[in-house]
């Protein structure tokens, strides 16, 4: 018997647990082992029994274990039952021969406990699995590590890998306003003080000495007489004129700034779920 052994695969590493074993309903040969794989076994896997074989206390295949894993998966009908096209799905992709004379049968397939004498033969003359009753005692070189074993615990559970997100923060470009540059005329009120020069009449009077007293007897006696003069005065003038007085010209500047920005990111946890081995309380990784 088989069942709840461990499979191994072609590098000698530990595939998972056999849980099932499938027989051909016409001739009661066994067919396809189910093996439970993934961390938690929650998943069940086929591989043929065709190239396997009984090595000590476990099983071996011919296949690696990421091949074994990425097997097709198939719908079980009710009672156990593998039809004819799941099967054939997986003789395809195992690359096992369909139909003639290497094909083990030609009926349904039916999940059994490998009770009785089925035993694992296949077109490779493999040694059979078996039956209930004392085990045999391991073969020559059995007790020896399989490839890829050493220094390992053969026992150890399949690797999960955790995984979680990390924020990740960019900053891109985008628009906030525009500036531009626009004149517009404004009229004001502006005092300037401009000097002015203006005439004005200023009477003198000069003293008729020796000196002038020819020049003042050379007139006419005593008359009427008048004499004028024109005065001036300087009027302020106002007259405007634009003059450029400064450039004014936009330009754009690069300011840095910190700011904090806030997400939300999702990680994985992993639970281990203790069998009745250990104190029954649940371990939990973060």
């Amino acid at each position: 018997m088989v069942i709840d052994h461990q499979l191994y695969d072609s590098a000698g590493q530990k595939v998972g647990e056999i849980k099932h074993v499938y027989l051909d309903d016409s001739t009661g040969k066994p067919e396809w082992l189910c093996v439970k794989t993934g961390l938690f076994g929650m998943k069940e896997t086929f591989v043929p029994i065709q190239r396997a074989s009984v090595v000590g206390d476990h099983v071996e295949v011919e296949y690696d274990k990421a091949h074994i894993k990425d097997a097709p998966n198939v719908d079980v009908e009710s009672g156990g039952h593998l039809s004819q096209d799941e099967e054939h799905r997986l003789y395809e992709y195992y690359g096992v021969s369909w139909g003639g004379n290497d094909r083990p049968g030609q009926g349904d397939r039916t999940r059994a406990g490998m009770q009785g004498n089925a035993g694992m033969q296949g077109n490779t003359g493999r040694a059979p699995v078996p039956g209930p009753g004392p085990r045999p005692g391991p073969r020559p070189g059995a007790d020896r590590p399989m490839p890829g074993t050493q220094g390992r615990d053969r026992h150890d559970d399949d690797a999960m890998t955790r995984s979680e997100e990390k924020l990740n923060v960019d900053t891109r470009s985008q628009e906030t306003g525009r500036a531009r540059l626009r004149k517009y005329v404004v009229t004001e009120e502006e005092q300037v003080t401009v000097p002015v020069t203006r005439e004005e009449v200023r009477i003198e009077r000069e003293p008729v000495t020796d000196a002038n007293r020819a020049d003042a007897m050379s007139g006419p006696d005593i008359t009427e007489a008048e004499h004028e003069v024109t005065l001036h005065a300087e009027r302020p003038v106002v007259t405007t004129e634009a003059v450029p007085v400064e450039q004014i010209r936009m330009s754009k500047e690069q300011v840095t700034e910190q700011e904090r920005v806030s997400g939300k990111v999702r990680k994985e946890h992993v639970e281990v779920d203790l069998d009745d081995e250990g104190d029954g309380r649940p371990g939990r990784d973060h």
